[in-house]
């Protein structure tokens, strides 16, 4: 068999990239045969790279075929590390692979294009993965960015991060690049000049003249749009939007937007790139509906009995404030949940943990491409506190959500409901409570489920809570025996930035369809 095409992973985040590219598996001649490898995965955050080389160690076990028993016992909680004095040069191993890092400085830009060398000398293909870091480009980051006092994009070096990206491109010549990034880009500006627009250009043209000698320009390709292709000379009708990639529509189960570009260097033969196949949607309850039900945790005085009793106020309070319309009685009397919370049916007084002891029977055809038989555990899933405030909110949200089948805004909301912020009802959160709906595919999961529950209410108002790291990590579609390592906000803020790698995989099918024959 061929040896596999090596990837190099920037901004690697967690890695949802990267465990796309190297989860693909095809069948040749010789049998089937994993045609990636991640060469290397680079990040600057601490606890991410520490998930990047857990991961990484995981795949070069599998590699080697190495025993898995101890990364099992290590995410079981009964080791504590994940290596024993027989693996512990593979667990040294993926530390060469998995390097932390800030691309951008000159010690770790050095460091990056030494190794990226060494991995690419005398290679015909390699594939470059990553997405810059999107907070300067983002709708919300550019608001936000609006309130300080003398901000000027020009000066903000997070919106030139790709620059770094375009120059191992130039330097090296990848067969091929993918580069994702949030929506936001495409309505993004700096000094008057669309970001977007200048990111084509740059991929493309290699302004400078600093690639290799003779060095054909890309083409860019879209994912979600046929014979889509930005060669430059395009550039007058060319819809931008063509490369919004809407990842509900592949089986997904996220309405997640992002843009994705296929960067194919222009000696290579590529005919036709086709887009991505729709699939069939996939739901909240499809992802996440055989997870073990938690209770949410009560602010200051968390236990299983001042949460019981928190809650059943706070649906005494719901119940005593709906409107007095048929809508508003019909939101009661159909939701079974609400009446067992009245009844005092709360069998839930678990908060589940880092590690939480629980045996998975994966009732969805989406849930058991995720499922793990080795895993007697199901980790990162534990629920967050609340202020029991909030209880009427999310009662209340998730009864709506299911009766009506959208989520409520704050005109739906009863006023005695309303929390106390002054702009309630000026309208400035409107959708300031927001369940997910147990037969849709849930919203786009970010980083900022870090901070705030409210936006992430889970469908099942029993539990009464916001989504757990794992119940997230679903909706990104992570298999379950992927680790997110260190504290829940690191861990969220993970999983938020990250690919969805059941995305990331198709997208390397298609890759692999241009340079696997070639």
């Amino acid at each position: 068999m061929r040896s596999p095409i090596p990837v190099v992973d920037l901004f690697a985040g967690p890695g949802g990239l990267g465990e796309g590219f190297s989860s693909l598996s095809v069948r040749e001649a010789g049998g089937q045969r994993e045609p990636f490898r991640i060469a290397l995965s680079a990040e600057k955050d601490p606890a991410a790279h520490r998930t990047l080389r857990l991961r990484s160690f995981y795949r070069l076990l599998r590699a080697d075929g190495r025993d898995l028993s101890g990364y099992y016992s290590y995410l079981a909680g009964d080791a504590e590390e994940p290596f024993d004095h027989s693996t512990k040069r593979v667990w040294e191993r993926a530390l060469d692979e998995a390097i932390q890092l800030e691309i951008g400085t000159t010690a770790g830009t050095r460091q990056l294009h030494e190794k990226v060398a060494a991995i690419t000398e005398n290679r015909r293909h390699w594939v470059l993965i990553g997405g810059p870091p999107c907070q300067a480009y983002s709708v919300v980051g550019r608001v936000r960015n609006k309130g300080i006092k003398h901000y000027k994009p020009e000066d903000d070096t997070r919106h030139f991060l790709y620059t770094h990206y375009l120059e191992l491109i130039r330097r090296f010549r990848p067969s091929v690049f993918v580069m994702e990034n949030v929506k936001g880009i495409l309505s993004s500006n700096v000094s008057g000049t669309q970001i977007f627009s200048r990111i084509l250009e740059d991929l493309r043209n290699d302004p400078g003249g600093k690639a290799k000698s003779g060095a054909e320009p890309y083409r860019i390709f879209s994912l979600a749009e046929p014979d889509c292709v930005y060669d430059g000379s395009n550039g007058a009708e060319f819809d931008p939007h063509d490369f919004v990639v809407r990842s509900e529509l592949y089986g997904i189960p996220q309405t997640r937007h992002r843009v994705i570009l296929v960067g194919i260097r222009g000696d290579l033969e590529c005919q036709q790139f086709d887009a991505l196949r729709p699939k069939d949607t996939v739901t909240v309850d499809d992802a996440i509906g055989d997870l073990p039900p938690l209770r949410s945790g009560v602010s200051r005085k968390d236990s299983a009995e001042a949460w019981k009793n928190a809650v059943m106020e706070q649906a005494k309070r719901v119940v005593a404030t709906l409107p007095g319309s048929v809508k508003g009685k019909g939101l009661v009397k159909s939701d079974v949940g609400l009446q067992a919370i009245l009844a005092g049916k709360l069998p839930h007084a678990l908060r589940g943990g880092l590690r939480f002891k629980a045996e998975l029977n994966a009732s969805s055809k989406f849930a058991k491409k995720l499922v793990d038989p080795k895993l007697d555990v199901v980790l990162n899933h534990e629920s967050r506190q609340h202020m029991s405030d909030d209880f009427c909110r999310y009662l209340f949200a998730a009864a709506f959500g299911k009766a009506n089948g959208h989520s409520p805004k704050q005109r739906h909301f009863p006023a005695a409901l309303a929390p106390e912020h002054e702009n309630w009802f000026e309208g400035g959160f409107s959708d300031r409570f927001r369940v997910q709906l147990h037969n849709e595919p849930s919203t786009t999961v970010t980083c900022h489920i870090s901070k705030d529950g409210h936006y992430y209410i889970h469908p099942d108002l029993k539990q009464c809570r916001s989504l757990t790291v794992r119940e997230a990590a679903r909706l990104q579609t992570f298999p379950d025996n992927y680790f997110f390592e260190g504290n829940r906000t690191e861990q969220y803020v993970q999983v938020g930035n990250a690919v969805p790698p059941m995305l990331a995989k198709q997208i390397a099918r298609k890759v692999f369809e241009v340079i696997g024959g070639q």
